[in-house]
């Protein structure tokens, strides 16, 4: 079972696959044994217009999305990067709703289980004044990675938090590998049995290789 993860945001021209839109850059952050280990990131263009407050949110224009190479062969490139990597994303089920919609366009599988850094903030971090991602960086006194709202950035703060929350894991509750399948049982432990949960598993587990259950 490996042991990377990927970290992965999206920049699109909307909020959901569903409703049209498209993404228009994708960044990617390989993490293994506490460290980042490689990266990936490109613009890509699906074809579609890039509405005016979104390029003002993210400075990602109709020019430098024309300019991009198609949607399809930057996702099956993105998906070669990944294999079979579990992923984790700041709030998960945006990104892996653009992962599956446009791995969907391309004929490739888009299988691999998402763990949310929202959802485990939420549980490790309750004292923090929001879970936005900038909130957790300054919170937390991440390094910037650049402009915000860009996706390689974004996936390098996401993966500084995500190592974080591991190493918090390891040195405050003794959870010695809090691995992908520790962090998917994790955000799904209530809150109220999550000290128990923390315990029990910090206590008793030198290494997780299988599904810890909450």
């Amino acid at each position: 079972m490996t042991s990377r993860i990927a970290v992965i945001d999206f920049e699109t021209t909307g909020s959901s696959p569903g409703q049209g839109a498209r993404a228009t850059e994708v960044g990617i952050v390989l993490i293994e044994a506490g460290q980042v280990v490689e990266s990936f990131q490109s613009l890509m263009n699906a074809g579609v217009w890039v509405p005016p407050f979104i390029t003002q949110l993210t400075g990602i224009t109709n020019a430098m999305v024309a300019a991009a190479p198609p949607a399809d062969e930057v996702m099956r490139a993105a998906h070669a990067f990944v294999g079979a990597v579990p992923m984790v994303a700041h709030n998960a089920p945006f990104d892996r709703g653009f992962w599956q919609a446009e791995l969907a366009r391309t004929g490739c599988r888009a299988a691999q289980p998402f763990a949310c850094t929202v959802r485990l903030s939420r549980r490790l971090y309750p004292e923090a004044p929001n879970h936005q991602l900038g909130t957790l960086a300054r919170f937390h006194q991440l390094p910037s990675a650049g402009r915000a709202h860009r996706a390689l950035a974004d996936a390098q703060v996401t993966a500084a938090l995500l190592l974080r929350m591991q190493q918090d894991l390891s040195e405050r509750w003794g959870i010695a590998a809090p691995g992908h399948a520790f962090l998917m049982a994790l955000q799904a432990c209530a809150k109220a049995r999550l000290p128990k949960f923390l315990e029990q598993h910090g206590s008793k587990l030198s290494f997780f290789a299988g599904r810890p259950r909450c």
